[in-house]
């Protein structure tokens, strides 16, 4: 058997957090089999689903790399399929027209509600033979009446369900449109998907489901329901936790294999290993290993998740991803070190790409003044000496390179006979403007000869203009 799973997603919205694990899960399962991966937009809700969502779709999908061995295929390009099953059902006695008005529907919710019963519909249109003279008639499954279904989840194990307490649900609107769970049955059975990896929150469809699905005369498939992702004050994710378009964290510059590493983690384990590649993903996922219990969605250590990828990542290949996000914030990427190099020298410090440009910032374009605080704790005129040293020193270079950058202020600090720091963290201030940045060597290198000098001697003049001052 070749493994088939499928991602449908509605664009009635974009493609959020708890969709991507759900398609990566997908992905991963059809992947690590040798399988077959179907992307199905399901559109059928036409007063909802916009091009926009589409387009947020599939653009979502590419930027994480989960490729389609199929599709994206449309439900909204069936609707003669769908229509072909509802007549032939009608004819064998499968489904019913219904004429109940939405008044005498409400009122028998309403009856069942106040007997303490469950809320279902009755089947009193069940054997109607004539129409509703005004009432433009719904289609209904006829649900077995009798019996169980039993669910053999992968992840939740053995779910029954008693036929009696399952409804016959409306599977065409009065208007003739199809209704998701008709649809769902129908393209899975089409598709020849043998295994629906979905959330948790479809469980209750899924007896429903396989009902029809055996009114079709197809096999099941295998089921497997994952437990909800929550915000890390237990509520359902929203956008508020971080559950927005997933192209925001593209445009704050994760990297994708960093979110879908993050994601992977969010009910499945290997061992205590955090940081995966996604040939490792690939290789170990197994959907036995999903647990039951619902994930809390944790910012910060989908930070720390980047940043370990960012570290571990290629410079090339990362000084590639980092030219975007360069253009992004206004820098002109010829006035500054090459994006390979930049990400060398910045990638210990950076959650996300965004933050290693916004971080590198003084690299490629000057600021008007350092920081007050950092240069009046730095720049003070105990280092006068040492820094007009070091600027000798570092103006005679014969190459502008980390080694001989590292000799100058070493060799400055030691004829002053000071330590390395308490040169090296002014000249720092100096020249980016701040306190925190790359080791010393790597930064004036990054930052260039030009410039540092620039810098070092406005610090000079600063630092005289105070001892002026006093």
């Amino acid at each position: 058997m070749t493994v088939r799973t499928r991602f449908a997603p509605s664009p009635t919205g974009v493609l959020h957090i708890g969709s991507v694990r759900t398609a990566l899960f997908c992905w991963l399962y059809a992947r690590h089999h040798g399988g077959q991966f179907v992307l199905r937009i399901e559109d059928t809700d036409a007063a909802r689903s916009t091009p926009e969502n589409v387009e947020a779709i599939l653009d979502g999908m590419a930027w994480l790399g989960l490729d389609a061995d199929e599709g994206p295929i449309y439900q909204s390009d069936r609707f003669d399929r769908y229509r072909e099953i509802i007549d032939a059902w009608l004819v064998d006695g499968k489904a019913y027209r219904c004429y109940c008005t939405k008044e005498e529907l409400d009122e028998l919710r309403a009856r069942q509600m106040e007997a303490g019963e469950k809320t279902r519909y009755d089947g009193r249109c069940r054997d109607r033979t004539s129409p509703r003279e005004g009432v433009p008639p719904v289609v209904r499954f006829r649900n077995p009446d009798s019996g169980e279904v039993v669910v053999s989840d992968q992840v939740r194990g053995c779910v029954v369900f008693r036929n009696d307490e399952l409804d016959d649900l409306i599977i065409a609107r009065s208007d003739g449109t199809p209704t998701y769970n008709f649809t769902v049955v129908v393209d899975d059975s089409d598709m020849r998907i043998t295994h629906v990896i979905r959330g948790d929150d479809h469980l209750n469809n899924t007896p429903r489901q396989m009902n029809m699905l055996a009114a079709l005369g197809v096999e099941v498939p295998v089921y497997a329901h994952l437990p909800m992702i929550l915000g890390q004050d237990g509520a359902k994710l929203s956008k508020r936790h971080g559950a927005v378009d997933v192209r925001e964290y593209r445009d704050n510059g994760f990297l994708p294999e960093a979110l879908l590493n993050y994601l992977v983690r969010l009910g499945w384990s290997h061992g205590d290993q955090e940081i995966f590649s996604i040939d490792e993903m690939i290789r170990l996922f197994d959907i036995a290993s999903v647990n039951q219990s619902a994930s809390a969605f944790n910012p910060e250590k989908l930070q720390w998740i980047s940043q370990q990828h960012i570290i571990s990542g290629d410079p090339e290949e990362i000084g590639e991803l980092l030219v975007p996000y360069i253009q992004a914030a206004g820098l002109d990427q010829a006035n500054g070190p090459v994006p390979a190099r930049l990400a060398e020298g910045f990638r210990e410090r950076a959650e996300t790409l965004a933050d290693m440009v916004e971080s590198a910032r003084y690299c490629y374009e000057d600021f008007e003044a350092p920081d007050a605080v950092a240069a009046k704790k730095q720049l003070r005129p105990v280092i006068l000496e040492p820094m007009k040293t070091a600027r000798e020193k570092l103006g005679a270079l014969p190459d502008w390179e980390e080694a001989g950058i590292a000799t100058a202020i070493e060799g400055s600090a030691a004829s002053h006979e000071i330590k390395m720091g308490k040169l090296g963290q002014p000249i720092r201030v100096a020249v980016t403007g701040g306190g925190v940045s790359p080791p010393i060597d790597v930064t004036l290198a990054l930052v260039g000869r030009e410039r540092t000098l620039k810098r070092l001697d406005d610090a000079v003049a600063l630092i005289e203009q105070r001892i002026a001052d006093s």
